[in-house]
């Protein structure tokens, strides 16, 4: 296993990024720049099978994060033949998990006989609500060849009158995303939940929320107009660049948690890394659900009688059980 270098995001691009909408021109004497108010770098941790992702929200209290509660970063990294792992058979209750796949390719089935593929550019949004057994796992053909895995999963709350919702899914093809770019064409914005100055991506939310991705160019900055009543987060996925109007360094695996305003401003370094050709952030907002959170493991709920109410549930089978092919003695 190793750092990927000098491989490119496939993600969803265009040729000409001047062929696309632009952002409109912030009005200095309207706008209002958020300032960052915390700038954290993220810790590693393992998950599934053993591999090894950077906990992106480490450190940063849950009301900063609301509507959010945890997001991973997994790679870049180029994995030899045999290396690719993933997330076996396992539960969730209460929450929404987006996945997004930069890079490689994820299999993913349920107790509900629904199930998909999502590589270069797709999102997979999975609404949880009242309890599901899910497996990501890679196809076997890419565990034998091996190849370059970047990926990020999001966990997004579910408010209290929707914790018990009938599971869901959306599969968003990268095709899917809203595409706009800068008034200087310095930035290609996919928009994959929400809007951006009126431009709105496919996600369909429970919580008003905005997901983009935003590929910025060496020496090119982002003035992003944002929700008001939401918050604003940005991570760095790769590259190195600066957030707000202050110009705080920022780089690969730090989230910048922004304080109160209506635009977002970030910028790419002139000079990126020799195997990091551009600054590619993955930034979210929402509107606060404002509700006790009580998180432990697979399940989000609002108190702690939930939490071993769904681990109860959970050991009776009440969330599902895996279907029989999958069972390694049926292979």
């Amino acid at each position: 296993m190793k750092e990927s270098r000098g491989i490119a995001m496939p993600a969803v691009t265009v040729e000409d990024v001047l062929v696309l909408p632009r952002l409109p021109l912030p009005d200095p004497a309207q706008t209002r720049f958020r300032e960052v108010k915390r700038l954290v770098t993220a810790t590693l941790g393992m998950e599934g099978e053993g591999f090894q992702v950077r906990r992106g929200f480490a450190g940063i209290p849950m009301h900063e994060l609301d509507p959010f509660v945890h997001f991973d970063h997994m790679g870049e990294v180029d994995l030899a033949p045999g290396e690719p792992t993933g997330a076996p058979w396992h539960p969730h209750r209460g929450f929404e998990t987006v996945s997004y796949v930069m890079d490689g390719v994820i299999e993913h089935e349920d107790s509900n006989g629904g199930g998909g593929r999502i590589t270069d550019g797709d999102t997979q949004w999975m609404t949880a609500g009242a309890g599901i057994l899910h497996n990501e796992m890679p196809p076997e053909s890419f565990v034998m060849s091996g190849g370059v895995v970047h990926a990020t999963q999001l966990w997004v709350n579910l408010p209290r009158a929707q914790k018990f919702v009938a599971p869901r899914y959306q599969d968003i093809r990268g095709g899917e995303a809203a595409l706009v770019t800068t008034p200087d064409g310095g930035s290609l914005i996919r928009i994959i939940a929400g809007d951006i100055a009126g431009h709105r991506g496919p996600g369909s939310t429970y919580t008003p929320i905005t997901l983009a991705h935003i590929t910025v160019e060496p020496g090119a900055q982002v003035d992003l107009p944002w929700h008001p009543e939401y918050n604003a987060i940005v991570y760095a996925l790769a590259g190195a660049g600066t957030v707000g109007t202050d110009h705080r360094p920022f780089q690969m695996g730090q989230t910048a948690v922004f304080g109160p305003g209506d635009a977002i401003r970030v910028a790419a370094s002139p000079r990126q890394d020799s195997h990091t050709p551009k600054l590619d952030l993955y930034v979210l907002g929402g509107r606060p659900i404002r509700e006790p959170v009580a998180h432990y493991g697979p399940f989000v709920m609002n108190t702690r009688a939930e939490l071993l109410q769904a681990f109860e549930d959970y050991q009776a089978g009440r969330l599902g059980v895996i279907p029989a092919k999958r069972l390694p003695h049926t292979d």
